[in-house]
């Protein structure tokens, strides 16, 4: 069966490729996303426990070499350093969205990033609205969508949920958190060494060399991101920054003579294989675990600590900015574009994934302390805020997905998917790239 299709159509049903692709990352992110949260949650009751000083010795620990100036907190080695691997991962899939996957096509790739746009606009003028002008420097808090915490409900939650909807949101987070880097280094650095900067450009111009001749020896990869990586950070620019340089020097097809997006994976996909289950299950968990560890004081200190403008704000942005921002763009793209939505798929559906961008964990976290200084009384409300913005998002996002979900269950039983001799189900048949 053939469906026919619009040029003017979001959320087309995209390639079967694509579609066991985007399966197999919500599965690996589903378990990423249980880390997280159990991480962070064992960091804030053992700050809020009598053994709260051995925590905070904990996150406090120096390591490194102070020659090198990289005589570093756990803490900020979490953030700066297992936040790269992180940023690397999200830069090599974005990169293969935008070079071999479905969004290599202009039309499908407008939606997201233009949803991802919205996504960060709206929240950031809510949260200024509400903070006000002393803690105006917070405003990128509530911008960022955590990946790991956002596929893991919607891979719990959305599971028959159309692909193109899961692939709206990958992307939509990905390109959401290369926002959020932009953003940090542009607007966080405050005192930018221009020589390690430029200096950084070397290794990373020879990392780049020598993944595009298809090099994929270790001892030889992983110095070169090291040295970009100690520059950068050198640079006053936040290190995290690296990860993203490195991931967009890798190629992402096996040759670029042999028929482009279409020649097979390259570096990018068996770099994504190996890095990912490190990024998800132990540089993202480790860095909530050591961040999300805020003393309460209690249902007084919570309600307290909610009160302030600041948390106002962020938790303001998070759970109403995203879902107006990431929902409101997306019907801009289709009020001036003339496009209409695809068979089956509802603005519904467009709202719970816009309530489910609101959940922004990781960076957030990330963006308070560079924003208000680590410690700080208003890093600690930024940090109960993103706690408390993103759990409201996430439960407001169940009911919602769960609610759609059942919708396209019934629709997907009244529609034929079943498997052709080569594996393809019936409703990709004519899809433009499912690899038939």
């Amino acid at each position: 069966m053939v469906r026919a299709r619009s040029a003017t159509t979001l959320f087309r049903l995209g390639s079967w490729i694509e579609a066991r692709r985007i399966a197999a990352i919500l599965r690996q992110e589903t378990i990423g996303g249980v880390l997280l949260l159990a991480a962070a949650l064992l960091g804030m009751v053992w700050a809020n426990t009598p053994w709260s000083a051995r925590y905070e010795a904990l996150r406090d620990l120096r390591l490194g070499s102070a020659a090198l100036h990289l005589d570093l907190s756990l803490a900020t080695w979490a953030a700066d350093g297992l936040l790269a691997i992180f940023f690397f991962v999200a830069g090599l899939e974005l990169k293969r969205e935008f070079v071999a996957g479905d969004l290599r096509d202009p039309r499908r790739a407008v939606v997201p990033v233009a949803a991802a746009v919205g996504g960060v606009t709206v929240p950031a003028v809510l949260y200024l609205v509400f903070a006000g002008r002393d803690a105006a420097s917070g405003w990128a808090v509530p911008t960022a969508t955590d990946i790991a915490f956002a596929l893991a409900v919607l891979a719990v939650v959305g599971r028959h949920l159309p692909g193109a909807l899961r692939t709206f949101m990958l992307t939509l987070a990905v390109v959401d958190d290369l926002i959020a880097i932009v953003i940090i280094a542009v607007f966080y650095t405050r005192d930018l060494a221009v020589t390690p900067l430029l200096g950084a450009l070397v290794p990373l111009a020879v990392f780049g060399l020598l993944v595009q001749r298809r090099v994929r020896s270790w001892w030889l990869l992983l110095p070169l991101a090291a040295a970009t990586w100690v520059l950068v950070h050198e640079s006053g620019v936040h290190a995290t920054v690296a990860g993203v340089l490195l991931a967009f020097t890798v190629p992402v097809v096996r040759s670029e003579k042999a028929g482009g997006p279409d020649a097979g994976p390259g570096l990018a996909e068996h770099f994504e294989h190996r890095f990912r289950p490190l990024s998800a299950g132990v540089a993202v968990p480790v860095f909530a675990f050591l961040t999300a560890g805020v003393t309460v004081g209690g249902w007084s200190g919570l309600t307290h600590a909610l009160s302030e403008p600041v948390a106002v704000g962020v938790v303001a942005g998070l759970i109403v900015g995203k879902a107006v921002g990431i929902t409101g763009a997306t019907w801009l793209v289709a009020r001036f574009t003339r496009a209409r939505l695809d068979e089956g798929i509802s603005w519904a559906d467009v709202v719970a994934l816009g309530m489910l961008g609101g959940i922004g964990f990781t960076v957030s976290l990330l963006i308070g302390e560079l924003a208000f200084g680590p410690g700080s009384a208003s890093a600690e409300h930024v940090t109960v805020a993103v706690l408390t913005g993103s759990l409201g998002a996430a439960l407001l996002a169940t009911v919602l997905l769960r609610l759609r979900n059942r919708a396209h269950r019934r629709l997907q039983a009244a529609q034929s998917t079943d498997l052709d001799d080569d594996g393809v189900p019936d409703v990709y048949q004519g899809s433009r790239a499912d690899g038939g």
